[in-house]
């Protein structure tokens, strides 16, 4: 049982590449006699252009993608996952600590130091990674006094290794601000022209650094705005809105909408197109998500209205 959540605010420099930290303690409900006994607690986690990182200490979770065995994990305290172009889910028993905090994929490639198409639908053990920084940090976070000072080790953590790391090749770092200032809207040939490179190069770059290919991530990030827009979280601030463009939570449902009119201010061609994609990114559709009780474990639900699709 969930009984301790603690939100911190990573440090102003770097808030436009971390989505906030998220603290936790989990405990064995009372009556129980053991761990083992416990049921598990399963989530089911949306897609996101994003990649997640849990520094945890105490019961391990699994990770499982419901397209693929061998990307599944199982049996972590900590683990690096994504970003994800399908939702997963996340199965855990017993008492645990830890934090979760999500990057965007420009800063994911720097303070991994990898390329994040290895990453790419699946979730690694920080323990199996090829630089045992993290696991260094998951020991100094378990045994700090307090939530405030684990929030200060990360934010020194991260600040020392954004430092240390090479940048990220230009052209995909304005690739990555194309699309995310577009909110996923500006088309992958625009995109191309734009950076002088043809779009098979693109594509191939892309997908290879920064996870998932540019078309991909462009339906996440429109995807990311409505699920924000219904009340959700989960995703990591992309980078502050440009001048005259919608903040991440623009396009609110309000009394009267219909799903029809919302898939247009999304983004979307047509109500379908809407729900399909909700269906391949959550596992369920948009009004469903609204409701109590919702399967999905970010916490939120869509305003009330006619909504009813």
């Amino acid at each position: 049982m969930l009984d301790e959540v603690r939100v911190g605010v990573p440090a102003a420099r770097l808030r436009p590449v971390v989505g906030g930290y998220l603290g936790y303690r989990e405990h064995v409900p009372a009556g129980v006699a053991s761990a083992r006994a416990t049921p598990p607690l399963v989530r089911h986690e949306a897609a996101g252009a994003f990649v997640v990182l849990i520094l945890g200490w105490g019961a391990p979770l699994d990770v499982l993608n419901p397209r693929s065995a061998a990307h599944s994990a199982y049996r972590m305290d900590s683990f690096v996952a994504g970003p994800y172009d399908g939702y997963c889910t996340t199965s855990t028993a017993g008492a645990g600590a830890g934090v979760e905090l999500l990057l965007t994929p420009p800063a994911a490639r720097r303070v991994l130091g990898m390329p994040l198409g290895e990453l790419a639908n699946r979730a690694v053990a920080v323990g199996g990674l090829p630089d045992p920084w993290l696991d260094r940090l998951r020991a100094r976070l378990a045994g700090a006094a307090d939530w405030p000072h684990r929030f200060a080790l990360l934010d020194a953590a991260l600040d020392a290794r954004l430092a240390d790391a090479e940048p990220v090749d230009p052209h995909l770092g304005r690739a990555w601000d194309l699309l995310t200032g577009s909110a996923g809207r500006i088309g992958i040939g625009a995109l191309a022209d734009e950076l002088g490179w043809s779009r098979r190069h693109l594509a191939a770059r892309f997908h290879r650094e920064l996870g998932l290919g540019p078309k991909t991530t462009a339906r996440l990030l429109r995807f990311q705005r409505a699920y924000a827009a219904l009340g959700r979280q989960g995703a990591v601030p992309a980078a502050p809105a440009p001048p005259g463009r919608p903040g991440p939570v623009d396009g609110r449902p309000g009394p009267g909408d219909s799903w029809a009119e919302l898939a247009v201010r999304w983004g979307y061609y047509d109500q379908s197109h809407l729900i399909r994609e909700f269906r391949e990114f959550t596992g369920t559709t948009p009004a469903a998500l609204g409701r109590p009780g919702s399967h999905s474990s970010n916490p939120g639900r869509a305003p009330a209205g006619t909504l009813d699709a």
